[in-house]
């Protein structure tokens, strides 16, 4: 009778157990469901898109080139084709040592241009008199100071025609990008003064378009237009020795432009 006992109150604190657990498991639930981190409500934004200011920003920073690129050629007129091929290459063949002589490597010397053209009695006429050959060879200087040496060197050996002499440089992406930075500061700037005389501020960044149409002039043209904004202009600090060219001659070296242009949409606070 005694171990019955025992049996009817084991069975009963095993109901009274699982009673706790199966009504209690709500209550967990809802305390489970009342401890969770609260959801994060977004700020308001700053920046009202529909109230907006566009401006644009130039700048152009002005570098002493690296490079240059000289386009010689040689003109060459025959009684056939085979003669005037003949005396074009041996003149080309001339101009191209001339320019090895001075240090310039095969590499840095190409064929550009080469035309061959009958050359006729007249205007109307069918009848060939001739032929007529332009070749034109390009030469890469990395050493700038020997651009007028090479160009004389070259008409001495036999060219006759001196096509183009543009100077470059080589850290185009260097400049490029530090003229973009300034152009992008110079927007900035114009916006946060007319926002200031509108009694408002700028906010975010709407949109930007960069003017890809005019990233480098040759020779500085037309660079002092940009002067008239509101833009940045840094002047690259010349290399000892790299102001000018050493030996006196028709090319002159000077400074090359590079320029970048923005338009920048603000929103107003």
């Amino acid at each position: 009778m005694k171990q019955f006992s025992i049996f009817l109150n084991g069975v009963l604190a095993s109901v009274l157990i699982l009673g706790v657990l199966f009504y209690g498991l709500p209550d967990a639930k809802a305390e489970a469901t009342n401890t969770s981190l609260p959801v994060a409500i977004p700020s308001p934004s700053t920046c009202d898109s529909g109230r907006s200011i566009q401006v644009s920003g130039m700048a152009v920073v002005n570098v002493i080139p690296d490079r240059v690129l000289i386009q010689l050629g040689v003109q060459s007129n025959g009684l056939t084709v085979g003669k005037v091929q003949q005396a074009n290459t041996a003149s080309i063949s001339q101009v191209v040592e001339a320019a090895k002589a001075l240090g310039v490597e095969v590499k840095d010397i190409a064929t550009d241009w080469y035309v061959i053209e009958p050359l006729y009695e007249d205007y109307d006429s069918l009848h060939i008199k001739g032929y007529r050959i332009n070749n034109m060879v390009a030469i890469t200087l990395r050493d700038i100071t020997k651009a007028n040496e090479v160009i004389a060197a070259a008409l001495e050996a036999g060219a006759n025609q001196v096509m183009n002499v543009e100077f470059y440089t080589s850290q185009l992406r260097i400049y490029r990008d530090q003229a973009r930075a300034l152009a992008v500061q110079a927007a900035t700037e114009k916006a946060q003064a007319l926002s200031k005389a509108a009694g408002t501020e700028t906010g975010c960044v709407l949109n930007i378009n960069e003017n890809i149409w005019s990233y480098y002039n040759g020779w500085g043209y037309g660079s002092n237009q940009n002067l008239w904004a509101q833009n940045v202009v840094q002047n690259a600090a010349p290399d000892s020795g790299r102001g000018a060219l050493t030996e006196a001659g028709p090319v002159s070296l000077g400074q090359i432009s590079v320029r970048a242009e923005v338009s920048i949409s603000f929103g107003l606070q």
